[in-house]
């Protein structure tokens, strides 16, 4: 079914945009406002439970640099079968062993400055959230994303032109049914000031807020039910951010020499957004913490039925709630989506809602 389709016993979907200030008592028991964007969109449940997993109906290219090596990268993303998830194939150089990888939280390696799969003493796949959270906010199921080099192409610093890319190939649903994560108990992670909850929501749903002590960015809160249209509109154009004075540093310590006007917001010393064409959204910084949390969350493994909530959180936090959820087997369960063999399998726009299965082996090695 295409989204926004509905048949006469499907509760009719409705979409409603709010954007309101609140003000809150912080724990000192100062007062604070916090500009919320909450975006939300719901549809029967018969465009959900019923849907299949999908893949790409052709391969694609991409080529960029990576932000923190200053390195070119070129990804190929292949379509693949159902139920093999996302995968990485971190090609290797002379007559090394190439490395598969599965976007799966067992295999994050480093989580500093951005999410890294693999061990990053050897063969390791960085700065893969951007790309991830492509495929998920836009529901690809199942795909093999060959890569070059040691970074994930920065392109533009948000998931736009991985989004773009995907359209413009296009989707096609396979025969195998969704399989979702159920949150079925309330999961906590703390680290320093940062904090984050996933609970029971019949639904994916994500409640970021950031509070930063520079007033070009301050203390912004962002609330997403997750859907295809939702993510390509609302959040995908976000772009990763930083200061002026921080870049410095990291390019004194080798680190960000991809980083430019091109791929990132730039802060300066006088809280001044450094751009010409300024943000592209007006809380563009918190929606690019949303982005990253939901290719952070991608790592479970399958789509996630259940609302995250995070508080000055990061990469860390991210894989941190994840790590709790599965602490535990009484936290979560797998649930799949009612088979539908009324339906044929076709080729989707991107925004229709498909489905979710990915692999959660460890890192293995394949031959080139």
């Amino acid at each position: 079914m295409r989204s926004g389709d509905r048949d006469a016993g499907q509760v009719p979907y409705f979409r409603c945009t709010l954007e309101f200030t609140c003000r809150f008592i912080g724990a000192d028991m100062t007062m604070f406002d916090v500009k919320t964007t909450a975006r939300n969109k719901t549809a029967g449940k018969a465009s959900t439970r019923t849907a299949r997993q999908t893949t790409l109906k052709d391969s694609i290219g991409i080529s960029g640099i990576g932000v923190h090596s200053g390195k070119p990268s070129s990804i190929v993303l292949h379509p693949a079968k159902s139920g093999s998830g996302i995968t990485f194939l971190r090609k290797a150089d002379g007559n090394a062993i190439d490395q598969l990888i599965p976007a799966h939280v067992n295999n994050v390696g480093d989580t500093r400055l951005c999410t890294v799969l693999g061990n990053p003493e050897e063969l390791y796949v960085a700065t893969v959230e951007h790309l991830l959270a492509a495929l998920r906010g836009i529901n690809v199921d199942n795909v093999l994303i060959e890569i070059d080099a040691a970074e994930v192409p920065v392109m533009d610093g948000s998931s736009r032109p991985f989004v773009e890319a995907i359209r413009e190939v296009g989707t096609i649903r396979q025969s195998a049914p969704r399989r979702y994560i159920r949150v079925l108990r309330e999961v906590k992670a703390a680290h320093g000031n940062a904090h984050a909850v996933l609970r029971p929501h019949d639904g994916t749903r994500f409640d970021v807020e950031i509070d930063f002590e520079s007033e070009a960015i301050g203390r912004q809160r962002f609330i997403a039910e997750l859907t295809p249209e939702v993510f390509a509109k609302d959040i995908s154009r976000a772009r990763t951010f930083g200061f002026l004075a921080e870049a410095k540093q990291l390019r004194a310590m080798g680190l960000a020499q991809g980083s430019s006007f091109d791929n990132s917001v730039v802060i300066d010393d006088e809280d001044r957004v450094m751009n010409e064409e300024g943000l592209r959204y007006e809380d563009e910084f918190v929606r690019h913490k949303l982005l990253d949390a939901i290719g952070d969350l991608a790592l479970a493994g399958s789509q996630i039925l259940g609302e995250y909530k995070s508080i000055c959180g990061g990469h860390k936090l991210n894989a941190m709630i994840l790590e709790a959820l599965f602490a535990d087997s009484k936290n979560w369960c797998f649930e799949d989506a009612a088979p539908v063999e009324d339906q044929p399998m076709y080729s989707t726009p991107v925004g229709a809602p498909v489905g979710l299965e990915a692999a959660s082996q460890p890192v293995a090695a394949a031959k080139a």
